[in-house]
């Protein structure tokens, strides 16, 4: 299984459960948040970047999470230090680019359980991690976390993102801390 699996997974079986709730965006069910994804997915492969092609974003805002989980449904690699995320892609002239849904579709081909997400951590690997994480957690489609916004370029509220994805949870980015946030739990998921 992919991350990108993960995804279609959620968006499939919880139409109805609120994926994310950030400020600037309506709050987007499960479905909404994969058209999110996929447009900046399409977007990011109009230029038909090689698998493992370092990318990142870091515009402080949800863009970066819908960046994110797009590329590694693209099977590109998160990475400081990347090529940046055209803005014209996050929810520019870019997103949703018709030039790149052949190549979305054609890449999921590519795409196993040893694709590379970053930071020398692969699909699989995260999977696993984010499965023991869950088991200890308990969270699930009935889960809603609150999370700081002014976290979201750290590796921890990044790992709360994908865990509450991988539960099928409702994501909710707030100003300020953020009930639900112990960074401590998230140290070193994504490492």
């Amino acid at each position: 299984m992919t991350l990108r699996d993960l995804l279609i997974q959620r968006a499939a079986r919880l139409q109805e459960q609120i994926a994310l709730t950030a400020p600037g965006w309506e709050p987007l069910r499960y479905p909404a948040f994969r058209n999110r994804v996929e447009g900046v997915a399409l977007g990011l492969m109009a230029e038909a970047p090689p698998v493992g092609a370092l990318i990142f974003s870091a515009t402080g805002t949800p863009w970066d999470w819908a960046s994110e989980v797009a590329c590694a449904c693209c099977g590109l690699v998160w990475a400081p230090g990347g090529a940046p995320v055209p803005a014209a892609v996050l929810g520019g002239t870019r997103f949703n680019d018709e030039a790149g849904r052949q190549a979305y579709h054609d890449r999921e081909h590519d795409l196993e359980d040893t694709t590379l997400l970053g930071s020398g951590l692969d699909h699989g690997e995260l999977l696993r991690r984010l499965r023991r994480l869950n088991g200890r957690f308990g969270w699930d489609h009935a889960t809603e976390v609150t999370l700081p916004m002014e976290q979201l370029g750290t590796a921890e509220l990044r790992g709360a993102l994908w865990s509450a994805l991988y539960a099928g949870s409702h994501a909710l980015l707030v100003p300020g801390k953020g009930k639900d946030w112990d960074q401590a739990t998230f140290m070193g998921l994504l490492e």
